[in-house]
């Protein structure tokens, strides 16, 4: 480390120790693991990606192309790897429950990992391909990765702003079904007991504990993800087959092969 970066080193680390002297945790990420999300700044500047959802709508497609393109997967999306071999480009969790759930999975994982700090940091090893995001940021889109970001109440959300960081110009959504059998409140914590039918994979959840989605609060975090995009002259287009989101524009996901240009 040359002499200008390591004065810059000091400063920043003086700033921060001042700044969040309050918030330990969120200072020793913004130390030592913040830094590491720089090298993603606009690395796909104005390229097209797939965002995979969980939903059932999965298992019955073909997702073989989709290894041709640059993808990010979300949760338990390794349940998928024994059926097809998507070639994940990045993975995305920040949900407590999947995080306890499958951390030796997500630190077996082969992409980029990105999961939320202040339940990983204790549970999943910071090794190579793990990536610390932090959450709990003010309910808004965040174009920054380097500060605290919102989950918005659905981990698409937490992908769409690490999509936007990147400089994804076009974002293609698949498997956001947005629709669930649960009888519960918003958010409640529920053992599902017996088979998964909300996901792709009936054990996905299944006996296991699950929070309820929260489709309203997670439909304003995607009319914030549309509006940013849209400000910035991009696009998320909704591929899903029959799902029930409308925020998006609507295209078959045979169309969305086509017009999405590969890596």
């Amino acid at each position: 480390m040359n002499n200008f970066r390591f004065i810059r080193y000091l400063k920043k680390q003086t700033k921060a120790r001042i700044l969040y002297h309050n918030d330990p945790l969120f200072c020793k990420w913004c130390l030592k693991y913040a830094p590491k999300l720089e090298q993603f700044k606009d690395k796909h500047k104005g390229e097209d990606c797939f965002i995979i959802g969980n939903g059932p709508s999965l298992a019955s497609m073909d997702l073989t192309p989709l290894k041709d393109y640059h993808t990010f997967g979300l949760n338990k999306i390794y349940l998928l790897f024994d059926k097809v071999d998507l070639n994940l480009s990045y993975h995305v969790a920040v949900n407590k429950l999947v995080i306890e759930q499958s951390a030796e999975e997500f630190e077996n994982l082969l992409c980029p990992s990105f999961l939320t700090y202040k339940t990983a940091h204790s549970l999943v090893r910071p090794l190579k391909h793990i990536f610390y995001i932090y959450t709990g940021g003010p309910y808004t889109f965040h174009k920054d990765l380097m500060k605290k970001i919102a989950e918005g109440f659905t981990v698409t959300f937490v992908a769409m702003q690490i999509a936007y960081y990147m400089g994804f110009k076009r974002v293609f959504l698949i498997g956001v079904d947005h629709s669930f059998k649960a009888v519960g409140n918003p958010n409640e914590k529920q053992l599902l007991k017996g088979e998964d039918q909300n996901h792709f994979d009936p054990y996905y959840f299944g006996n296991k504990e699950w929070q309820l989605p929260d489709l309203e609060a997670s439909e304003l975090s995607f009319l914030h993800a549309r509006f940013r995009y849209q400000q910035s002259e991009r696009q998320i287009i909704d591929a899903t087959v029959d799902g029930k989101l409308t925020i998006f524009p609507k295209l078959s996901y045979d169309q969305a092969l086509k017009m999405c240009n590969p890596k």
